[in-house]
């Protein structure tokens, strides 16, 4: 793998004001925001109008609410899915469900979505209605039971749809076909909380709220952000605007028990929350609940409505995480060592002692350090049955490439489904040898050599005037930063005054550093930097991010190297 370092496009900073640090304006114009984007405010949210099949969902919701009726949630064992389902309860019991009820499929028995067992699990707490969140759009089975068990079905879903719909009572998908709506890339937990907005709209018009207030649904854009985030959707504008006010209400104090009290163990700082505290110290906690054990731990977490509630289950939710950080480092290394002399293009690994539940976090760690679509496999509780999870790269939908292997040679697979990143599959164990070979040959049929090299863009070097701490808490307050709206990197080219060996078993690399565009020196840190640590006097080129270092009451600019080669 050859690595190339490539500066994004420049774009032109048109309509932005001149107050604007002038790096931030490079930043959003490269990331093709307009001057009108600026503002994250929610009166700036897509109407949910636009999102087909809300309006009858809402209407089957607001009945059944007038009606006294039950309503129950089928959730999903991801951070996405817990989020989602978190919100649907509080949001439902908010707008005047009599009851609300949700059950979660069992990762290892039941398998991903809406299974004829799971609409079991549903029809046994009595409801008259139940709404998937996070999962359905491929549950034809599914849905088909619940209908036959007695219950009004609305599918609530951000994933790509198979070739046929399920025959649920409403579809809400921004992703089915026939939808409009201009973003796509809600996350389930996203499309959950324009439901409530299009169900708060309909009981409105009913007379609902007459001579009361109406329940502020922005209370729990916490739990929109955490999860849009840690299922990694593209923060395009409008859900730029739905985790930017999520963040907001973190910042100030007033977000979840549960998220406070899992922010209190990650060491995280309420008040100066981003995005990537989510996806890095939340989103890993709720999902290695559902990764290891169970993830109502989790839902229950986010459910809980005091500090003294919460605290147990986010110490559950950080055990899970700490034995889930043992096993993905064990399990990676092995796939590593499995993968380091082979030739394929699209990469299949497995051990018969893999947790089921961690199989993805290895596929992502294939997938960066070898820049290939990888698949780790892991045995399934059903005997001769194994689970995978597949990662790619950009240009290799990873789905489509699962769905065209199975046209090909029909019934080598079992089931699949996914995005264009991420995929899951399960397969006879019989039928792995072939799969490796079938994916291998579809990688190499729909890969280019250039999309096989790897690419770190950056947003270019930085002026000795802007190699600055304030640039850095410029960015601090900018963002929110994620897929596909990128957190800054540049780079520059620097020498070597001083470099030493950190941490207790010295992997940690730290430099001073003097920038070849002048300036006083500076203070960096290499985190993976321990066995490529420069000498003193050399020189080097780095991509790397800015940070704030905040010590003892004082704050200092870092620059956190993501990647270095001496010169």
């Amino acid at each position: 793998m050859t690595l190339l370092i490539r500066p994004r496009p420049a774009a032109d900073a048109v309509g932005f004001p001149d107050s604007l640090h002038p790096v931030l304006r490079r930043l959003y114009a490269a990331r093709g925001v307009e001057a009108a984007q600026l503002s994250l405010e929610l009166k700036h949210l897509l109407p949910p109008a636009g999102l087909r099949g809300i309006e009858p969902a809402a209407a089957l919701l607001a009945d059944a609410i007038e009606a006294g009726e039950g309503i129950v949630i089928a959730g999903d064992y991801d951070a996405d899915g817990a989020t989602g389902t978190a919100l649907g309860v509080l949001g439902l019991r908010a707008l005047g469900a009599a009851e609300v009820h949700y059950v979660v499929p069992d990762r290892f028995r039941m398998g991903y979505g809406l299974s004829p067992e799971l609409a079991e699990l549903a029809a046994a707490t009595g409801a008259g209605v139940l709404v998937t969140v996070d999962n359905g759009i491929a549950s034809l089975a599914g849905v088909r039971h619940a209908q036959e068990l007695g219950l009004s079905v609305v599918v609530t879903d951000h994933h790509l749809p198979g070739p046929e719909l399920p025959g649920a009572d409403a579809i809400v998908n921004p992703n089915q076909p026939g939808c409009g709506f201009a973003s796509k890339a809600l996350a389930g937990v996203g499309v959950m909380f324009y439901l409530l907005l299009a169900l708060r709209a309909e009981l409105r018009r009913r007379g609902a709220f007459e001579g009361q207030p109406e329940p502020n649904l922005s209370e729990w854009l916490d739990l929109v952000a955490l999860g849009t985030v840690a299922d990694l959707a593209r923060l395009d504008y409008n859900n730029r605007i739905l985790v930017e006010n999520g963040l907001r209400r973190i910042r100030a104090g007033r977000a979840r028990p549960g998220l406070l009290a899992l922010l209190k163990l990650a060491g995280r700082e309420p008040s100066r929350v981003g995005s990537v505290d989510l996806g890095f110290a939340l989103g890993p906690r709720i999902n290695a609940a559902g990764r290891l054990d169970d993830i109502r731990t989790g839902i229950d977490c986010l459910l809980a409505d005091s500090e003294e509630a919460a605290q147990g289950l986010a110490a559950q939710l950080d055990r899970f995480n700490r034995e889930r950080r043992e096993l993905q480092a064990q399990m990676s290394e092995e796939a590593l060592l499995l993968s380091e002399d082979s030739e394929a293009v699209g990469v299949v690994v497995f051990e018969e002692d893999w947790h089921e539940g961690i199989v993805g976090l290895v596929a992502s760690k294939l997938k960066e350090r070898l820049h290939r679509p990888s698949i780790a496999f892991a045995r399934a509780q059903e005997p001769g049955l194994l689970k995978g999870s597949a990662r790619s790269i950009d240009g290799l939908h990873v789905r489509d490439a699962l769905a065209a292997i199975d046209a090909r040679q029909p019934g080598l697979i079992g089931r699949f489904g996914g995005h264009a990143m991420a995929a899951g599959l399960s397969l006879p164990e019989a039928h792995l040898a072939a799969f490796g070979q079938a994916f291998d040959a579809i990688c190499r049929e729909w890969l280019s050599q250039a999309q096989l090299q790897r690419v770190l863009e950056t947003d270019g070097e930085l002026l000795a005037e802007e190699l600055q701490l304030a640039t850095a808490l410029q960015l601090e307050h900018a963002g929110p930063w994620g897929q596909g709206f990128p957190e800054p990197m540049f780079e520059g080219r620097f020498e070597v005054l001083d470099a030493r060996l950190i941490g207790s078993d010295g992997q940690h690399a730290k430099y001073r550093l003097r920038s070849a565009a002048g300036g006083a020196p500076l203070t960096a840190v290499d985190f993976h930097g321990g066995a490529r640590l420069q000498s003193p006097r050399s020189r080097l080129q780095a991509v790397f991010t800015l940070a704030v270092n905040r010590w003892q009451g004082a704050e200092s600019l870092d620059l956190r190297i993501e990647h270095l080669q001496p010169l």
